[in-house]
């Protein structure tokens, strides 16, 4: 062991560096998504590989060496949207893609949205996008705007007589990408009654991705947040702001006020 350590240059420590900040990445781009089981599923097929031919069992050997000899063509196959975010993703900003105080601005105007159709009970979707790009799991749903996020835009595509009001409202890269997006319900059967379609869409789309989905209640006038698959507790202003920076990891530039008007 000695020996081995001896022998390792700074170029190796340089190598192997390299190859840890890479994989540390990856893991960062599919975390909370759903290609993260799917990796740990082909990790135990190798795993499973290598211990029958270990052990000496032919046919399993026989069986999962000719799986893994496909192995490369599989992982392209099944990570392809993944693979095409990590390239889009070298030298590209995370989260919103803007600048720390457009950050700011954008969570602001979000809070002072939601805070005032909580106060109208008027239902709303709201989808932060963050790493793993939604364009395939949408299926071409909603209507494309590309336009800015401000608190008047947002409101106006909820309330009751726009078009586009029972979707989802996507934020990508700074902007309001997609507007009355329809998202997979989720399967989860322990939501209780009170949750309604919104809320059920939007833990389906933290199920399979890694966004941020801001619900507002019609019935009940109350804000949720769903991350990975979970429903925070009813937020005020306060609370949704403060939430949003911890996950956005951006200091708070003062907090959003109900707003009535």
């Amino acid at each position: 062991m000695f020996e081995i350590i001896k022998s390792i240059g700074l170029f190796d420590i340089i190598d192997m560096a390299i190859i840890a900040v890479v994989a540390y990445n990856l893991l960062l781009l599919i975390k909370g998504t759903r290609a993260l089981p799917m990796l740990m599923g082909i990790l135990l097929i190798v795993f499973v590989s290598f211990a029958a031919r270990y052990l000496g069992l032919k046919t399993t050997s026989w069986v999962l060496d000719n799986f893994t000899g496909y192995l490369f063509i599989i992982i392209v196959v099944l990570f392809q949207q993944e693979i095409r975010r990590a390239l889009a993703f070298i030298g590209e900003t995370k989260v919103f893609g803007t600048q720390a105080k457009a950050k700011s601005v954008i969570l602001d105007e979000i809070v002072k949205a939601a805070t005032v159709l909580a106060n109208r009970q008027i239902g709303a979707l709201i989808v932060l996008q963050r790493n793993t790009d939604l364009e395939h799991f949408l299926d071409d749903t909603g209507q494309k705007l590309d336009c800015m996020i401000s608190k008047e835009i947002l409101i106006s595509l909820f309330i009751p007589y726009s078009p586009l009001h029972d979707g989802a409202v996507i934020i990508s890269n700074g902007r309001i990408t997609t507007a009355g997006s329809i998202l997979p319900l989720t399967r989860k059967t322990d939501l209780g009654k009170n949750y309604g379609t919104r809320h059920r869409a939007a833990v389906g789309v933290t199920e399979e991705t890694d966004a941020i989905a801001i619900t507002v209640s019609e019935e009940k006038g109350s804000i949720t947040v769903a991350q990975n698959g979970q429903l925070s507790e009813e937020l005020n202003a306060d609370k949704l702001r403060k939430m949003l920076d911890s996950i956005f990891n951006q200091p708070a530039k003062g907090v959003a006020k109900n707003d009535n008007n």
